[in-house]
């Protein structure tokens, strides 16, 4: 059995003891760089056997003023952010850019709660700044974050918020997967979209609530495949759109049902995720339709599942938007460490006038054309 000490070991007696500086010990657990792999094996072996457990972290945070994490802000509750594959791809990406940085991740779920509740959770967090992924750009949410002064980047929406962003244009990035579907031939083509307003709304959307929508991500996407198809004459309000506020394989799937049920002359699904066409091709298979030769469909995303389909689909970055958004937090946090630094963070935070002192990252996206669409054939019940 180890004998311990009856009193608490710290940094500072472990040190004395070993004839080391308390830099050496604390470079042992937080940067081995720092030490040949000898002393730092020597360190850690001295200090199993003495039951010191590392540095306090409580003590490092009141040393350092940082809390040594940052605030991941979700557009929904946690279980939807490891469902959503998307957002499985960009948690790893914001994972990915922590990695050797002594950061963790702290996930916040952004949920139907008001302002109260919004600022009571975010005030709380113990982060040195936020990552804000995909939210509404009148969010309470988004609004405690704002609040705490923190080196703050948003990630997708709101993209008119005046704040550090990175993400991809969304308007431009689905028109290729438009085009594909109009060169083809459609002409009887319906949209599945998911969330595009903040309450919840499920099912048929007009085009005028299309363009009054305040999710900017989706909206965008969906008025992108229409600016394409009224450039080949067919009229955005002859385009049929079915909206679903959660986006997973029971949803999808009966929003494809709803759409296509209600408009058996389509041809063609213009999906805004891959979740939603793949939904589609549930559907599909359970009606004895046949992709694409009965019905051409197209998603938006990438995603694993997707591309082994051989699904028609925009790839988007999601791993690195995830990296992007972590790094260019991270530069942010290291620049408010000094004086002028956390002016020039806090200014971003709150929006800053001068738009060239806003970090923007706009990422590409490419297309995938898959053989998920062909030349249409008339549909009919």
């Amino acid at each position: 059995m180890v004998k311990r000490s009856p009193t608490r070991k710290t940094l500072a007696s472990l040190a004395a003891e070993l004839g080391v500086s308390r830099t050496t010990v604390s470079n042992a657990y937080s940067r081995p760089d720092q030490l040949s792999p000898a002393t730092r094996e020597r360190i850690l072996a001295a200090a199993k056997a003495r039951g010191y457990p590392g540095p306090d972290p409580t003590a490092r945070s009141l040393r350092t003023r940082r809390a040594g994490s940052v605030g991941v802000l979700l557009t929904e509750h946690l279980s939807y952010a490891f469902e959503d594959m998307a957002s499985v791809d960009f948690l790893a990406g914001m994972a990915e850019a922590s990695a050797g940085a002594q950061t963790t991740l702290t996930l916040i779920p952004a949920g139907p709660e008001g302002e109260a509740e919004a600022t009571s959770l975010v005030g709380s967090a113990a982060v040195d700044g936020f990552v804000v992924y995909s939210v509404a750009a009148g969010d309470a949410y988004l609004a405690a974050a704002r609040g705490r002064g923190l080196p703050l980047v948003v990630c997708d929406q709101p993209t008119d918020a005046g704040l550090p962003f990175v993400g991809i244009d969304d308007r431009a990035a689905i028109a290729p997967a438009a085009r594909a579907l109009v060169d083809a031939g459609h002409r009887h083509i319906g949209i599945l979209a998911i969330r595009l307003r903040l309450q919840r709304h499920d099912g048929p959307i007009s085009w005028q609530e299309v363009q009054d929508a305040e999710m900017h991500v989706q909206r965008s996407r969906v008025m992108g495949a229409l600016d394409v198809f009224a450039e080949a004459g067919i009229a955005p309000e002859s385009v049929p759109v079915v909206t679903q506020h959660i986006n997973d394989a029971h949803t999808t799937r009966a929003a494809a049902e709803l759409l296509l049920e209600a408009h058996p002359e389509l041809t063609a699904v213009l999906c805004t995720t891959d979740s939603m066409a793949l939904g589609v091709l549930a559907y599909a298979r359970e009606r004895g339709l046949r992709v694409p030769e009965d019905l051409s469909v197209t998603g938006f995303d990438g995603i694993d599942a997707a591309r082994r389909l051989d699904l028609a689909t925009v790839i988007q970055p999601n791993k690195a938007k995830g990296a992007a958004a972590g790094h260019m937090l991270e530069k942010l946090i290291a620049g408010a460490t000094d004086t002028a630094g956390s002016a020039s963070a806090k200014a971003a935070s709150r929006g800053a006038d001068e738009a060239e002192t806003v970090p923007r990252r706009v990422l590409q996206t490419r297309f995938a054309p898959g053989k998920s669409v062909t030349a249409p054939r008339p549909r009919g019940r």
